[in-house]
């Protein structure tokens, strides 16, 4: 899914009628689009808004998505699930212009985020994105300054902060049980790299709009793998260490309370798949955070070794499970172990779609705002640069920027 011509539309940013009796608590029906209409966009985000329509009063009113195919099943999940049929763009921006849209959702490739999230904003229209938020440095700043100078409730599609396990670490660890945090790491290994199931999926030229999947991009011949495997092409997504530590380190964010690494360096390569992808299939990178070191590493070509685990001076917390189950504790600390048996209490937390729709109402700000898809996308940003330069890159936070250092 994305940009097919660029067209104009004047949308007034200020609150439609709708938006004002919204933020006063009415019971109005809320408008919603869907932008982006893969595996993603269909199975998690649209049948997951689908789930709770009744009980936040909205309706599916559009669907988007270059890929014929792909907007047509959306439609038909649309009304299987509702009765009535959603109207199906090509062209997101037309999506933006419509008067009865008030929020959409974000589920397009990754080179397309940043500056889909500005365009919906700048259109008056609240959003939940996908991650990571952005690519670069310059379209990440313009994204977070153009949601942060509007009123729009913006959610980041990092999900797993918003599960019950998460949110009772996070309280756990902050009120200071596990005593000081020191390390974290997470191994996330798999047997193939996840771009090579979306990359064997069928597709021919007159199916989509090659030009609207390039986005900003350079052009280039159609090419159906890059368009379907998106996911292993620098151009448009740049590996693991971006689209899969962006779950990792929002939740050591989250968790933790930290917001940016200082500094980071990064190795990667491609050692067991050698083909036309571009994206390394083994990474390794560690931030430096003020009072923790922070270490992901991925390697396709095993399934073996993967872990999620937060080391404290009083124990460990093992998150390696984390699919909605407690945390484990091991309490193995040196001088104050926790006592034997220790847990996290449970807690109960809206599933993160949930989050969203209620705040659409209430306008306040969802578990995973603005702020943080900044931090998260810094992390990742960071991290490739690393990759790429070869050295140790440092982000300056005062002046939003990362240099060697």
């Amino acid at each position: 899914m994305t940009l097919m011509r660029r067209r104009t539309f004047f949308v007034a940013p200020a609150l439609t009628a709708l938006q004002s009796a919204r933020a006063q608590g009415s019971n109005d029906r809320i408008g919603v689009g869907l932008i982006g209409c893969g595996n993603r966009g269909i199975n998690a985000l649209l049948k997951g808004a689908l789930e709770f329509r009744e009980e936040t009063n909205i309706e599916f009113r559009g669907v988007c998505d270059i890929w014929r195919q792909h907007k047509e099943e959306a439609a038909n999940v649309v009304k299987q699930a509702t009765g009535a049929e959603p109207r199906q763009m090509i062209e997101y921006r037309e999506l933006l212009a419509l008067k009865d849209i008030d929020a959409v959702i974000i589920a397009t490739p990754d080179h397309q985020h940043a500056t889909m999230l500005t365009d919906a904003v700048r259109a008056g229209k609240d959003a939940y994105c996908e991650k990571p938020l952005a690519m670069e440095m310059k379209e990440l700043l313009v994204c977070v300054d153009t949601v942060k100078k509007s009123d729009r409730v913006v959610q980041m599609g990092t999900q797993v902060r918003s599960q019950p396990s998460s949110m009772a670490a996070k309280q756990w660890i902050q009120a200071g049980v596990m005593g000081q945090v020191f390390k974290i790491e997470q191994e996330r290994n798999s047997i193939k790299p996840y771009w090579h199931r979306y990359g064997e999926r069928p597709l021919v030229e007159s199916d989509t709009d090659w030009r609207a999947f390039l986005f900003n991009r350079k052009h280039r011949p159609f090419d159906a793998q890059q368009h379907t495997g998106w996911f292993g092409y620098r151009d448009f997504s740049r590996g693991s260490h971006s689209n899969l530590m962006v779950h990792f380190i929002d939740l050591v964010h989250h968790i933790t309370g930290a917001q940016f690494p200082k500094r980071c360096v990064t190795l990667g390569n491609s050692f067991r798949y050698r083909d036309a992808y571009n994206t390394p299939d083994s990474v390794e990178t560690i931030l430096e955070y003020d009072n923790f070191l922070v270490r992901y590493s991925t390697a396709f070509g095993t399934a073996h070794g993967n872990y999620l685990k937060f080391f404290g001076t009083r124990g460990t917390l093992d998150a390696s499970n984390w699919s909605g189950k407690p945390f484990t504790v091991i309490p193995n600390g040196a001088e104050d172990p926790l006592p034997a048996g220790a847990s996290i209490p449970e807690m109960q937390s809206d599933p993160h779609m949930l989050n969203w729709l209620k705040c659409l109402r209430t306008r306040q700000q969802p578990n995973a705002p603005i702020d943080a898809g900044y931090s998260h996308s810094v992390a990742v940003i960071l991290s490739d640069e690393a990759l790429v330069r070869g050295r140790r890159m440092v982000f300056d936070s005062a002046r939003r920027a990362i240099r060697e250092g």
